[in-house]
This record gives C-alpha cells, structure tokens and sequence, in this order.
C-alpha cells in the first residue's frame, strides 16, 4: 500500500501566508491554494483601484503558486470567490475570464461579512499536477 505524500508549495511571488497556514499544499497531485487576495507580495498591502485590481492581483498571486508547483490556470479544477459584495460578481468575471480561457473550472460565488486586510475579493483553488496544459 502506497502512502501519500504531504508537500507545502511556497514563492516568494506570492504573499507570504498572514496566519497559521500554506499558501498551498499538494497531496498526491491534487493543490489545495489558499485564498489570495489582492495583495501586493513585495509590499504587503491591497493594490489600489477596487475590486478589478484587487481581483487581477489575486489570480496573479495564485499564478505564482501555480508556477511554484510546475502548473498553471489550466490545471485548476474548482474555485472558490468570496466577494465583500455580491454587486462586484460581474467585474470580477470579466477578470477572471482573462485567466481562466476554457474548460472553466467548476466555481463557487458567495459574498462574505469581511475579508482580511478589508479586501473585496479573495479567491482560493483546487488544481491537479500533471494534467496536459492546453486548454
């Protein structure tokens, strides 16, 4: 019997985690991303310019943890969105669909009491290594 293995993916291109957890972890080929927000990694502060620029500094984030772990958007299988307000869900779609072109990954869309930093957005992933990387 073949026991899984446990890894903690980290990048510095990220921001590093605000609390007691992984920016991501791979069991097996299966990523578990924590949620990013848009958060400029070398400053440690939300860009500016509202929940667009908050949502495109997200996904870049995430991006840098894809990268960190030899993967990329097409290897994201299911998303989670947590809007501070449900009234941006169509903003952030416009952004989220300049990083995820095709076979969209199954998403989740709620909105929340509070996010941390007081951000608009945070978006966490499920991705699987290894998958072939065209869309």
């Amino acid at each position: 019997m073949s026991s899984l293995i446990k890894k903690v993916i980290s990048t510095a291109k990220a921001p590093a985690a605000i609390g007691p957890y992984s920016q991501a972890v791979l069991v097996d080929k299966t990523m578990y991303i924590s949620g990013q927000i848009g958060m400029d990694p070398s400053s440690g502060q939300l860009v500016p310019g509202g929940v667009t620029e908050e949502a495109k500094q997200a996904l870049k984030n995430m991006g840098e943890i894809l990268k960190a772990a030899g993967c990329d958007y097409t290897h994201v299988v299911k998303t989670t969105v947590l809007l501070a307000d449900i009234n941006d869900f169509n903003a952030v779609n416009e952004v989220y669909k300049q990083y995820f072109k095709s076979n969209f990954p199954a998403r989740a869309a709620y909105q929340v009491a509070a996010l941390p930093k007081g951000g608009r957005v945070e978006i966490e992933a499920i991705a699987i290594s290894g998958l072939p990387t065209k869309s």
